[in-house]
């Protein structure tokens, strides 16, 4: 069995993200459970049809100022959500 060790500290940061992909009837408004320095877990039933590599757009909300949109690749998938790393655009 191979163990998994993360690199990143993961931060509990629960906050409101709008998901966008092009599969999606339309946009899903779900939470985060943490954050790193290079990815969210976003719990959402929705998400768990995702596939790891697929790509999407995330915009945290309810900012003072309108947050940047994030592209996000998939890296797992659970029931609850899925699992995403920042893509440098």
């Amino acid at each position: 069995m191979q163990v998994h060790l993360r690199q990143h500290i993961r931060t509990a940061l629960k906050c409101t993200i709008k998901v966008t992909h092009p599969d999606f009837a339309e946009d899903i408004i779900a939470n985060t459970e943490d954050l790193s320095d290079t990815g969210v877990f976003v719990q959402h039933p929705v998400l768990a049809g995702l596939k790891v590599g697929d790509v999407v757009y995330g915009q945290v909300q309810d900012m003072p100022i309108e947050a940047p949109v994030l592209m996000l690749e998939v890296m797992r998938v659970t029931p609850d959500g899925a699992g995403f790393r920042f893509i440098q655009q």
